[in-house]
């Protein structure tokens, strides 16, 4: 990881911070720009820093530190970046007992955030031990896939929590924590999806947003398509840097390579058409799942990674979208099933098989049911309750 040392965050540019938001990961980033921008529209002398990325930026957040570009995943890459993130940890705790948020927003990221929270309550900045700032958490841990237990360690430092998922109210049911569901940013009112099916559209390719896995599942993906051997290929990707990993994989002329444009400017960016998906487990699954895009889910990590989250996450599936529905939405193959030519059995499946794209566009609809159910109010309701 290429990170100036000592870690050092800017001021406040504009005075008193309102709102810190700390997202570390591009999707955590993206649904918390929509947050930002909804609060801001509310309220245009709300003033919002952030340990984000691009899209806290283009909505209107002082971007501190771009977090995403130095998101990891797997207990290996951790490892190995420790002391990167203790010393950006430190400075962040410091900056936050110095200005003085009035609510600390912590979204998705739990390593890093559930750590944050505790810290905080420690040292008696948090409300619940009597301090200033209140600490409110959009988009829970998966408590329901590993680690349940944090649940009443997450009440004792929390003031609050916002779910995306229905049954997740469910999950706190046993402690004092208040928690709301203010339903899934990919269902609410004005939501473009950035994928539609189309029969005749190209394969999509969808690594993921994180280096060490892009790294790992891009090329067995290329490999997979090229057995496959038909249509031209499509691959979206959320920064320069992984573009970077990209182009060095040489996917050839066939694929295309299109960097995601900024959530703030694509009110009128026409989705992506597809005709099949590989993709890795994260958010453009979601995307791709709930388009009714016929797919298979792809991931390698590590095997120090691997074999730890076997042992630890005892879930029957890596996808969400399978998951949420307790079956194989999109088939999964992991580490060493990701083989060419089963990823290439696939695609044929995908696109010359009228039950499966019948199925998966059945499929498509049950998840938007299931994500469906009412909410308490919104996420930017939520959050400017902690603001007053």
């Amino acid at each position: 990881m290429s990170t100036p040392a000592p870690v050092r965050l800017p001021p406040p540019a504009r005075g008193p911070v309102d709102l810190l938001v700390v997202a570390g990961e591009h999707s955590g980033d993206q649904h918390a720009a929509k947050l930002v921008r909804e609060l801001r529209k509310r309220n245009p002398g709300l003033t919002v820093a952030a340990l984000g990325g691009p899209e806290l930026a283009h909505a209107g957040a002082q971007l501190l530190y771009d977090l995403t570009a130095s998101s990891v995943v797997g207990l290996a890459e951790v490892v190995k970046n420790i002391p990167f993130f203790k010393a950006l940890f430190d400075e962040t705790v410091s900056w936050i007992a110095q200005h003085r948020p009035r609510v600390v927003c912590l979204v998705d990221y739990p390593g890093f955030n559930l750590r944050l929270a505790k810290t905080l309550f420690e040292r008696g900045l948090s409300r619940k031990r009597g301090g200033p700032i209140a600490l409110a958490y959009y988009i829970s841990p998966q408590i329901w896939a590993w680690k349940a237990g944090r649940r009443f360690t997450m009440a004792k430092h929390l003031d609050a929590m916002a779910v995306i998922f229905p049954f997740e109210v469910g999950c706190y049911g046993d402690t004092d924590l208040a928690v709301e569901f203010v339903g899934h940013p990919f269902l609410a009112e004005g939501y473009r999806s950035p994928v539609q099916y189309d029969p005749a559209g190209p394969i999509l390719l969808l690594p993921g947003s994180r280096r060490q896995a892009v790294s790992r599942i891009f090329p067995v993906m290329l490999a997979g398509y090229r057995a496959f051997g038909e249509r031209t290929a499509l691959t979206l990707y959320p920064s320069e840097e992984i573009g970077v990993l990209l182009r060095a994989a040489k996917p050839g002329p066939n694929v295309e390579l299109r960097r995601t444009p900024s959530e703030g400017t694509t009110a009128d960016a026409e989705p992506v058409r597809a005709s099949a998906v590989l993709t890795s487990s994260g958010t453009m699954s979601m995307h791709c799942a709930l388009a009714g895009i016929p797919g298979a889910v792809v991931y390698r990590a590590s095997t120090l990674t691997y074999l730890f989250g076997r042992w630890l996450v005892k879930v029957p599936y890596l996808g969400i979208s399978n998951l949420l529905l307790n079956e194989a939405m999109y088939p999964e193959y992991i580490q060493g099933a990701a083989r060419p030519e089963a990823l290439a059995r696939e695609l044929n499946h995908c696109l010359h098989d009228p039950e499966r794209q019948r199925v998966t566009a059945q499929r498509a609809e049950r998840l938007r049911h299931v994500l469906r159910q009412p909410a308490t109010g919104t996420a930017a309701d939520w959050l400017e309750r902690q603001l007053k």
